[in-house]
């Protein structure tokens, strides 16, 4: 179902590849809409027991996608630099493909304060009032990781 790594020899063990996404400031969420145009956008996550956790609006592009096709792809690039004489990037990275489904409820806002404790340390408290105020005009994705894949260049 998924594609062999080309570059196997750059492939990085699954210990790596997940502290990549433990630790990761940002992904790139990719999706497909209706119209078969795909849709790439940076956002904040975190990555807790297998799985990761955004936060949108309740609409808008990324939500009418999965809505549309819960087939996700998301990308943490840990590192990048260029080696302008080699013509190349030292780099690491994780691609995962997986299924995204929006959460409701208490999970979700736990989910939010696990956001809260990565992005705003410090001011969980104001961030609980922040969630408790916000929840019901924020969404939740959930995604399930069906394939992971970690590569890097030192």
């Amino acid at each position: 179902m998924f594609r062999e790594m080309r570059r196997s020899d750059r492939k990085i063990d699954d210990e790596p590849a997940v502290r990549i996404l433990e630790d990761g400031v940002y992904g790139v969420l990719s999706t497909i809409g209706s119209d078969g145009c795909p849709y790439g956008v940076p956002v904040g996550y975190v990555y807790i027991k297998n799985r990761i956790y955004i936060h949108c609006a309740r609409t808008g592009h990324k939500l009418d996608n999965i809505r549309f096709n819960d087939k996700v792809s998301f990308c943490v690039v840990a590192e990048a630099e260029s080696i302008p004489g080699d013509f190349s990037m030292r780099y690491s990275s994780v691609i995962v493909f997986g299924k995204a489904s929006e959460l409701t409820g208490d999970v979700k806002k736990e989910v939010l304060m696990m956001l809260i404790g990565k992005y705003s340390a410090g001011h969980e408290e104001a961030g609980k009032q922040y969630v408790e105020r916000e929840a019901d005009d924020t969404a939740v994705i959930m995604i399930e990781p069906l394939h992971i894949t970690g590569k890097a260049r030192t």
